[in-house]
């Protein structure tokens, strides 16, 4: 474990392996670097793979957090990525991690050799969603992890019955309210940025899950249709971790769309 001063933040990272190509993992809302445990331990014989801690997740988590959008998480990557000495990376995002990794292609092109899009989306959600988002996170603030909360965020996220989601809620249970209510408001204030995809001509596999309520198939498809080099992989009867609950579909899926860029 490692911890770079970037950007006013203590951003902490994990750094394995010591191979030429590198992944770059960057994970959902609600979720750190350990999401990805199943993917370094798959890949990190072949590649250097880093998986970090984003703002106000984590060991990064800060009770001083402030206003941050994901271009700010995207800058946060980028300046890592250099801080690590790392000219390109395949960016491998999950949800949020997603969100901030398609806008690091779009403003930090140089450094991104490749992405892989799990369960992600390039639009936003519509009002009503965004309101019923922000109600539960009050809810949660003002009365902690109730079991209710606990339950709808665990079968949104990693499905009905994944036998390692104890730990997840644990953690849940431990987020603070100034960590919550800054992260979900930069959720729900994120632009729309599917009409600048086809700017993003890298190679680029999106994954989804196809019982991912959070953020619906369809939404994977149409990322995928709007980047002129993206192929879209579908896990059966997945959430939206799949990379966590369907691991080695998922580890298969990237490795052979790794095996596949041009060197």
């Amino acid at each position: 474990m490692s911890v770079a001063s970037i950007n006013g933040q203590s951003i902490y990272y994990e750094d394995t392996g010591r191979a030429a190509a590198v992944l770059a993992f960057s994970h959902g809302i609600l979720m750190d670097r350990e999401m990805f445990a199943p993917q370094v331990e798959a890949f990190r014989s072949r590649y250097r793979c880093v998986a970090w801690d984003e703002r106000g997740h984590g060991r990064t988590a800060s009770e001083r957090l402030e206003p941050f959008s994901y271009y700010d998480s995207a800058d946060d990557l980028a300046a890592l990525l250099r801080h690590l000495a790392i000219d390109k990376a395949v960016l491998v995002g999950m949800s949020q991690g997603g969100f901030l990794s398609l806008r690091c292609a779009l403003t930090h092109p140089d450094l991104v050799r490749a992405l892989v899009l799990i369960d992600t989306q390039a639009g936003t959600d519509t009002p009503e969603a965004n309101k019923a988002i922000l109600e539960k996170v009050r809810r949660w603030q003002n009365g902690g992890l109730s079991p209710d909360i606990a339950d709808e965020t665990e079968r949104l996220v990693l499905g009905v019955g994944w036998p390692g989601a104890a730990s997840w809620r644990s953690k849940w249970a431990e987020m603070s309210s100034t960590n919550l209510a800054q992260c979900f408001q930069t959720l729900v204030n994120r632009d729309d940025i599917l009409d600048r995809m086809s700017t993003i001509t890298v190679p680029a596999l999106v994954i989804h899950g196809s019982a991912d309520q959070a953020i619906t198939l369809d939404k994977a498809e149409l990322l995928a249709s709007e980047m002129p080099n993206a192929k879209l992989v579908v896990i059966e009867d997945a959430a939206h971790a799949p990379n966590l609950t369907h691991a080695n579909a998922v580890n298969a899926a990237i490795r052979t769309f790794l095996d596949g860029i041009p060197s």
